[in-house]
């Protein structure tokens, strides 16, 4: 990810970055692009075969291969990461799956009176592809939105008060905050050789000597905040104007009906066609 990407995922005033035509997702409303996904995320809680699954994570990819730009993390997460995860996953969960629902089906290996069923592998897989269908699904606003446009549209569409809007915001902010004062003190404590020896009992010397001037550090920019949202008048006015407008589009329609026409086609199919 890029400086400018990374500072507008946590700066609410940083200049939007501009990912092409092509990434149309980044270009959508965040709240377009979670509630396009939220009726397939409900009914893969109730679905118990692999076809939906498999179809909700293929459009998943599919849309984020062409309307996302996905850093070398992302990537790596979701094509090695998360495909890893839910083979271990699905053969932990046929390990713990009741025998009396898989008899009658081929035996894959057997250790001692176990029997590890083909019928116990499926129900693994069919639980880890509904897990992996909602997580992938959620990665469509996780991956290509940011959290001050999440609440502006919030503030904006949903007429949440900004008054909690915006101060989940500034703690928001406070988490970038924290690691570049937490990495201040690890410099400052090497400098002045506090971090030396190997071993957990040093290492938690350590992490205790990070605490006290970590707090003081976060008191200091609480009382900073605080100061400067007072004397910019948070909180004495109904409403407040927008710097960043984060609009619900034409588009942002047109992406939440087509998923949704997407969603009931999936559901339709797995229904209709022999399992």
């Amino acid at each position: 990810m890029s400086l400018a990407a990374r500072a507008a995922r946590v700066d609410p005033y940083a200049d939007r970055v501009d990912h092409g035509a092509l990434r149309f997702l980044h270009r959508l409303n965040p709240l377009a692009k979670i509630a396009a996904p939220l009726p397939a995320m409900i009914a893969l809680v109730f679905t118990r075969d692999l076809a939906v699954p498999l179809a909700f994570i293929a459009l998943a990819y599919l849309l984020l291969l062409v309307g996302a730009k996905l850093s070398g993390r992302a990537a790596l997460g979701l094509f090695v990461v998360l495909p890893a995860l839910s083979a271990v996953l699905a053969f932990s969960i046929g390990l713990w799956t009741a025998p009396s629902r898989t008899e009658g089906t081929p035996v894959l290996f057997a250790i001692g009176s176990f029997d590890y069923t083909l019928g116990a592998l499926t129900a693994g897989a069919a639980t880890a592809l509904r897990l992996g269908g909602i997580l992938v699904l959620s990665l469509l606003a996780g991956l290509t939105s940011t959290g001050p446009d999440l609440v502006r549209a919030m503030v904006q569409q949903l007429r949440v008060p900004y008054r909690l809007g915006y101060t989940a915001l500034a703690a928001y902010r406070f988490v970038p905050r924290f690691g570049h004062e937490l990495d201040v003190i690890r410099q400052a404590h090497r400098v002045r050789g506090v971090s030396t020896g190997r071993g957990p009992v040093a290492a938690v010397r350590r992490w205790l000597g990070y605490v006290v001037p970590l707090l003081a550090g976060a008191l200091r920019h609480a009382e900073r905040v605080a100061l400067a949202m007072d004397s910019r008048a948070f909180g004495a006015h109904p409403t407040r104007t927008e710097r960043h407008l984060v609009p619900f589009r034409a588009r942002d329609w047109v992406f939440m009906l087509a998923f949704w026409a997407a969603t009931a086609a999936i559901l339709v199919a797995g229904a209709v066609l022999p399992r």
